[in-house]
């Protein structure tokens, strides 16, 4: 690799400009990571001189599961993404649905992290509680099925970031997180002013966001979203455990 390809590999670049990087760039498989529970590989991305590394998880390399349709966590992980756009937060690199070495998968923008650090690890660092609030009402939103320690990393660049949401948006409750430090407390108030304009995208049959998700998700998941988010705005306050619930995933990293 020459120093042109280098520099601009280890550069950051507006999230625009990875997303076009994914969505057209020529995709490299680099390996595959031999811990994934579905086959999930580290491959390079490159449109003309940028270049980046991204995790392609193709639809078809996907583990059956009893609860979640065959083919569709790919669909999930995006849908994810598109939700904390509109919402303004948690940070998840940026990640699109398109044809890969493997056939459809997502491909998402690899973060360079200290790997040794997750939640558990970081919980008391005041500099990121305010990212690990946020992470805790999106994944009771998005209905987050695995939010294991592991799933939240600390980048080089000493942002937050939250990863792997395949086992989202399924209709029935399915929340299991370690991040359960806020439960009960009330809500900020900027916190929700972000969810009610959220709730207007939702609301708005004609917005980007709901003609994105009907692509993603089901019209019955796309209604139990909106339904959440309602509970949300009800409430005001953070998501608690529920009685006879596995409310923890497992492994817990």
């Amino acid at each position: 690799m020459n120093g042109e390809e280098t520099v601009a590999r280890t550069q950051p670049i507006s999230e625009a400009r990875a997303l076009e990087l994914l969505q057209r760039g020529e995709i490299t498989l680099q390996g595959q990571f031999p811990w994934s529970s579905n086959y999930t590989f580290l491959a390079s991305v490159r449109d003309q001189d940028l270049e980046a590394l991204a995790v392609y998880k193709p639809c078809r390399g996907e583990r059956p599961l009893w609860d979640f349709d065959s083919g569709t966590l790919c669909r999930r992980e995006v849908a994810a993404y598109r939700v904390s756009r509109a919402l303004g937060w948690p940070d998840i690199p940026p990640v699109v649905l398109r044809d890969g070495p493997h056939g459809l998968g997502s491909l998402q923008i690899f973060v360079e992290a200290d790997y040794g650090q997750h939640y558990f690890t970081l919980r008391e660092r005041p500099d990121c509680d305010d990212a690990f609030r946020r992470v805790t009402v999106f994944d009771y939103l998005v209905n987050n099925a695995d939010r294991k320690g592991g799933h939240v990393l600390i980048g080089n660049d000493g942002q937050v970031w939250a990863i792997d949401h395949g086992l989202t948006f399924h209709t029935q409750f399915k929340l299991r997180t370690v991040i359960w430090d806020y439960a009960g407390q009330p809500l900020p108030q900027e916190m929700v002013r972000d969810l009610r304009a959220l709730q207007r995208q939702l609301d708005d049959p004609r917005s980007a966001l709901v003609r994105e998700l009907y692509d993603l998700i089901s019209p019955a998941e796309l209604a139990a979203l909106s339904q959440r988010l309602d509970t949300l705005l009800r409430d005001e306050v953070y998501p608690n455990p529920r009685p006879s619930w596995r409310n923890v995933p497992y492994p817990l990293v």
